[in-house]
């Protein structure tokens, strides 16, 4: 019985921490190509920040197998493209406003963010 509760307070700790508590890498486009891991349910890393107006290159390399991990969509540029299994997969942004745009797999269990930037 004790090992119950205490499985069952590890669960509810691990569960606040996965969504409220977990920060997610975030990186800085400088200029050149972000690579993003499509690994182990999550992007790598899941959030970047690109300068607004200027095109970007994100460089999705899938080493899940789950047919989940199998395509990447970006909703607000109408993008949708298949990810091949451990092979890159370039993805090309047109230039934008500043806000975030998120991206998901087509079931939207994997989750990233976009976040563009005023240029200063």
């Amino acid at each position: 019985m004790v090992l119950i509760n205490l499985l069952g307070l590890l669960l509810i700790g691990l569960i606040i921490w996965w969504f409220w508590l977990y920060k997610p890498k975030e990186v800085t486009a400088g200029e050149g190509v972000i690579t993003i891991k499509v690994e182990n349910g999550t992007y790598e890393p899941s959030r970047i920040r690109v300068q607004a107006g200027e095109p970007t290159t994100l460089r999705f390399l899938r080493k899940d197998a789950s047919p989940c991990a199998a395509t990447v969509v970006f909703a607000d540029f109408d993008i949708s493209e298949e990810l091949p299994l451990n092979k890159n997969k370039d993805v090309f942004l047109p230039p934008s406003e500043p806000g975030e745009y998120s991206f998901t797999c087509q079931m939207q269990m994997y989750r990233g963010a976009l976040i563009i930037i005023d240029k200063k």
